[in-house]
């Protein structure tokens, strides 16, 4: 009798490699709907995963997984940074957000979600919307960042316009001995929902601004509101915004901004802004350090929106949200006074920061275990 010869099996660790940081990497898969997408928790030592879910038309796999898992890490220091109950998560969906959304494929997705038991939360990132997770959240209670309407905790872009400029008092106030936002200049790339409300607060405040965006019709409305503010508003080119003698730099659009062509061209004192992933690398940081350019670092300053969609699984309270916020203010001195003392970027000592912090946790937390139960959950 022939014996069938065994297929060779090609053993191939690159991904757990990949992942050596990271506690867990889900791939859902749903062919009905197109659904495919990557959820990655990076750390539940502090508690569930949290972190948005994006939509994007990645090139490849390899592109999806690398947002996934970097974002992921990155929101792990962004809840030690707030100091919420949370670890670091984050779901990418592969497609294209202007074609491919339906609201069976956001059902599929929450199911995904719903069958870690806990161990994440998501909700709107680069792509999706909060219409999106109203979908997603008939399958499961783990969806943060809902419209009011659905027991959410609304816009989210108010609590994290409010941080930034907490923030910008905090560098000022190292900067120039001052908190006081006016009569200071600002440079601002991008006017959306947070630049927007950024702009508007620093105009009201008497502050002399330069701005950029590639919306015509938001150029026009922050135009129409400079006129009736005390301070005063200048439009360059999404190219000119890097080279203006501003005092700070406020980046509140597209992440990788900060790199070795921009360092170049900078003028400004420091950089505070809302955009994720400001730094191109860590080591850029470092350069801007070198270049005596005080950074905010992003995770932290832009941690409003986080603090709310923590908050919410707790119950609605926007006063208790924006008393959170506050502390954005402290979290940022505290990190220019401990970059200064060990004379080191800001970066490490964010990152050092919220190391320390996370290890403080772990002595008193055992591996997470969910309790933690919405209020606000359908069918409770």
């Amino acid at each position: 009798m022939e014996t069938a010869q065994r297929m060779p099996i090609v053993e191939n660790f690159e991904l757990f490699e990949r992942m050596a940081e990271h506690e867990q990497v889900v791939l859902c898969h749903d062919p009905s709907t197109g659904l495919r997408a990557i959820i990655a928790i990076h750390n539940t030592t502090n508690g569930p995963a949290l972190g948005g879910c994006r939509m994007y038309p990645y090139k490849s796999f390899d592109d999806a997984m690398e947002d996934a898992l970097r974002l992921s890490k990155g929101m792990t220091y962004k809840c030690a940074a707030t100091d919420v109950d949370f670890g670091g998560g984050k779901a990418v969906i592969i497609g294209d957000p202007q074609t491919d959304k339906s609201p069976e494929l956001f059902r599929a997705f929450g199911q995904f979600v719903n069958s870690l038991n806990g161990r994440f939360y998501t909700g709107t990132d680069m792509g999706t919307t909060m219409e999106d997770f109203i979908h997603a959240s008939k399958e499961t209670n783990c969806i943060v960042g809902l419209p009011a309407a659905y027991g959410g905790g609304g816009d989210s872009s108010i609590p994290t316009a409010a941080g930034v400029l907490y923030g910008i008092k905090a560098t000022n106030q190292t900067l120039f001995g001052s908190e006081n936002l006016g009569g200071v200049s600002y440079a601002i790339q991008g006017l959306g929902k947070v630049g927007s409300k950024v702009a508007i607060g620093l105009l009201e405040a008497g502050a002399h601004l330069y701005v950029t965006d590639i919306s015509e019709e938001s150029i026009k409305r922050m135009e129409e509101i400079a006129l009736t503010t005390p301070g005063t508003l200048k439009v360059v080119t999404s190219e000119e915004i890097y080279s203006q003698e501003a005092d700070v730099f406020i980046p509140c659009a597209f992440g990788g901004i900060v790199n070795d062509q921009t360092i170049e061209k900078f003028k400004v004192k420091a950089i505070a802004g809302s955009a994720n992933n400001q730094l191109l690398t860590e080591h850029h940081g470092k350069l801007l350090q070198e270049k005596g350019i005080l950074y905010a670092p992003d995770y932290i300053i832009n941690s409003g929106g986080l603090i709310q969609v923590a908050d919410e699984l707790y119950g609605i309270n926007h006063e208790r949200v924006l008393a959170k916020t506050k502390h954005i203010y402290d979290s940022i001195l505290e990190v220019y006074k401990m970059a200064s003392i060990n004379g080191i970027s800001t970066v490490e000592a964010a990152n050092k920061m919220c190391e320390q912090r996370i290890v403080n946790k772990a002595k008193r937390n055992g591996f997470f275990t969910t309790s933690l139960k919405p209020k606000w959950a359908f069918g409770k």
